[in-house]
């Protein structure tokens, strides 16, 4: 495993050292904020970056980072930028924040040394945009609510947004450009609703994101979500931001389905679970095959519950 220390920062007894480390990854910038205009529904520009730099957002339990990074890491590679002590919310809280570069996602963990203030943990992902502004704006008009107003943090600006079906997301900027490489599997964000909020989440969420349908399958294979011998409706979604899966049940769901927040390929399955399980990590469901994959559920050290697949 590589690991980067943490760029050692301090700045008048304020922590800003996220600003540093990320910059330690520069090397090309992204593409630079635009000027704030008004949306209307349809209407705006893609504000997506690259699936690289939309990262799922992983609370631990407390105390439990290192040994959370170090499994996932081993089970997948990557590096690491972190961990460092910070304030990632507009109210008052500390967290051990750290960043995970890895061939399959990039991920923010949060080891939380205080209480986490709410709404913060009920975000799925952090998604980075040309313009925090306009796009908060445009989530609004394209139904979503913006339940965390715009606010500053040690390297940028945030925003929690949520689309119909209570699914939420932090739109994020950074003051100065970043880049990261590009994914060798770009993550599923996996998404578990009931018919009666389907159709509104995907007006929001796709008028959003400027994504498209990529397949509607009604007649799914239960087996995938643990219930073998029954069917479900599995819809495929793709935008800038990367792939979504779409899962519509009646919540008659076994254990720990609907708890993962992104699935991830690979290209063996018997052997990333070989390396998770002896980095600590538990397969608590499959292998199963189904729906022309092989798939898993795996937790690892500090509670963080993943799929993983490869294709057939």
């Amino acid at each position: 495993m590589t690991r980067r220390s943490p760029v050692k920062l301090r700045l008048v007894r304020r922590v800003v050292p996220l600003a540093a480390a990320v910059a330690a990854l520069t090397a090309i910038p992204t593409a630079s904020a635009t000027q704030s205009t008004p949306a209307r529904p349809g209407s705006h520009h893609q504000f997506a970056v690259g699936p690289q730099y939309d990262t799922t957002h992983v609370y631990v339990a407390p105390g439990t980072e290192q040994a959370f990074v170090t499994s996932w890491t081993s089970t997948f590679g990557g590096t690491t930028i972190g961990p460092v002590s910070t304030q990632v919310t507009p109210t008052p809280s500390r967290t051990l924040s750290e960043l995970v570069v890895s061939p399959v996602g990039t991920l923010s963990v949060f080891d939380y040394t205080t209480p986490v203030p709410y709404p913060f943990g009920t975000e799925r992902t952090g998604w980075l945009v040309t313009d925090l502004d306009q796009a908060v704006r445009a989530a609004r008009a394209d139904g979503a609510a913006v339940t965390v107003a715009p606010f500053a943090d040690p390297i940028g600006r945030d925003a929690v947004v949520q689309f119909p079906g209570g699914i939420s997301a932090q739109l994020y900027v950074h003051n100065a450009p970043t880049s990261y490489p590009a994914l060798a599997s770009v993550p599923e964000n996996r998404l578990y609703l009931s018919p009666d909020s389907v159709r509104a989440f995907l007006d929001s969420y796709l008028a959003f994101t400027k994504g498209r349908i990529v397949s509607d399958d009604r007649h799914a294979d239960g087996a995938a979500i643990g219930l073998p011998g029954t069917t479900y409706r599995l819809i495929r979604l793709t935008s800038g931001f990367g792939t979504t899966t779409v899962t519509v049940t009646d919540g008659h769901l076994p254990h720990p389905f609907g708890l993962e927040t992104t699935g991830y390929g690979v290209p063996d399955l018997g052997a990333t679970l070989d390396r998770a399980k002896t980095a600590g990590a538990t397969v608590l469901w499959g292998p199963v095959s189904a729906g022309g994959q092989d798939s898993a559920m795996v937790r690892f050290p500090g509670g963080y519950i993943a799929e993983i697949h490869t294709d057939r």
